[in-house]
């Protein structure tokens, strides 16, 4: 269950980036709900992952899980840059996660 929540709290934070990305350009009520909604849930949803999982484990891996999946929406989706650096380090840190998960 611990593993089930800390996958909804990233996946909640990337929603949240998307949110801030769309609040940045163009400050309504719907962007500002996606931007605080994503963030307010996920953090909600990581503090309940604190009840099955350590909470050092359950947050490196919501912060790499995050990070990764708000870089690559942003390549994807609003066209940042997909130089080889980021990708490396895109595959590092997704290395450096699954190191952790895998020792707790």
């Amino acid at each position: 269950m611990g593993w089930i929540l800390v996958l909804l709290a990233a996946f909640s934070e990337i929603v949240g980036v998307v949110g801030l990305r769309f609040y940045s350009q163009e400050k309504n009520i719907r962007n500002l709900i996606i931007y605080l909604g994503g963030f307010g849930l996920s953090f909600v949803l990581l503090y309940a992952s604190f009840n099955y999982l350590q909470l050092s484990i359950a947050y490196v891996v919501w912060v790499g899980i995050g990070t990764v999946g708000a870089v690559l929406v942003n390549i994807i989706f609003f066209g940042e840059s997909k130089n080889l650096t980021r990708i490396i380090s895109i595959i590092a840190i997704i290395f450096g996660v699954a190191g952790l998960k895998a020792v707790s």
